[in-house]
């Protein structure tokens, strides 16, 4: 008696179903060769390395980065203070995640601070990006940033007092045509007015859907005017958490309901 054969869509919507468990994905892997490439876009889809033991680990059992599994990851976490000049070289392990589509880049306060060169346009189609930093230069940030030409979504934290703080300065990666025009988180940020200033002297212009910003100073408000009002045609709600006003609340639009939220905070629109 023949053993039946499923069609190949069959199986592959069974091992989609089985996304959240990585018990039973192993398992099928150990069923049949064909059955790996598919449980390794649900196993795979988001790496975290925030250990050295993890990444080296890593590095050891997939040492050719062209064949590992990064190509299934979606995304992708990694604490900087692991990462060495060498993982960005022809064959690093960074270069193998270019279907990464959502970065998250922590730093602490501990350990030497690595350069955020290594991670520049390493996915092209990256859509999201969380950063958070304490000591990197500023110019790096912003270079980081400018090197994804599909990003949407940007949440930086920036908590260092001032180090090359300089908006005349000259990118060394070119700005990218199209606008950001997802969410802006800049909650966590305490050089809010710096950063808004450069992202409202992009060429492309800023269309972010969703705001959210911490204005715990005067300066902060007019940068948080400045950013809505650029975004006012696509804005379709706004967070301010304003520390020296209380309970942070979601403003959804129209601009009427902006106009009353702005105003609690000293701002005005014509």
């Amino acid at each position: 008696m023949s053993i039946p054969h499923l069609p190949p869509e069959l199986l592959d919507h069974i091992i989609d179903l089985l996304h959240d468990s990585q018990t039973a994905l192993r398992d099928c892997c150990l069923v049949s060769k064909s059955w790996i490439p598919r449980t390794r876009t649900h196993l795979f889809a988001e790496v975290k390395f925030d250990t050295e033991e993890g990444l080296e680990s890593w590095k050891e059992k997939f040492p050719d980065p062209s064949t590992s599994p990064a190509r299934y990851t979606k995304t992708l976490t990694v604490r900087i203070q692991i990462v060495t000049a060498a993982d960005a070289e022809g064959g690093g392990w960074i270069r193998g995640f270019s279907y990464v589509e959502r970065l998250e880049v922590t730093a602490s306060l501990l350990g030497e601070m690595v350069s955020l060169l290594p991670f520049y346009g390493f996915s092209p189609i990256l859509k999201s990006l969380r950063l958070d930093s304490y000591f990197h230069p500023s110019s790096q940030i912003f270079d980081l940033i400018l090197s994804f030409p599909l990003l949407e979504d940007l949440n930086v934290a920036m908590r260092y007092d001032n180090d090359d703080v300089d908006s005349s300065r000259t990118p060394t990666v070119q700005p990218p045509n199209q606008p950001m025009t997802g969410f802006l988180d800049l909650s966590r940020c305490t050089w809010l007015g710096f950063i808004a200033n450069w992202l409202l002297s992009l060429p492309s212009g800023i269309h972010f859907c969703k705001l959210a910003v911490r204005c715990s100073r005067l300066e902060d408000t007019l940068a948080t005017a400045r950013l809505v009002e650029e975004c006012s045609p696509t804005l379709e709600y706004i967070k301010i958490d304003c520390s020296f006003r209380g309970t942070p609340i979601w403003y959804p639009l129209p601009h009427r309901q902006l106009i009353s939220c702005s105003s609690q905070l000293g701002i005005r629109f014509d």
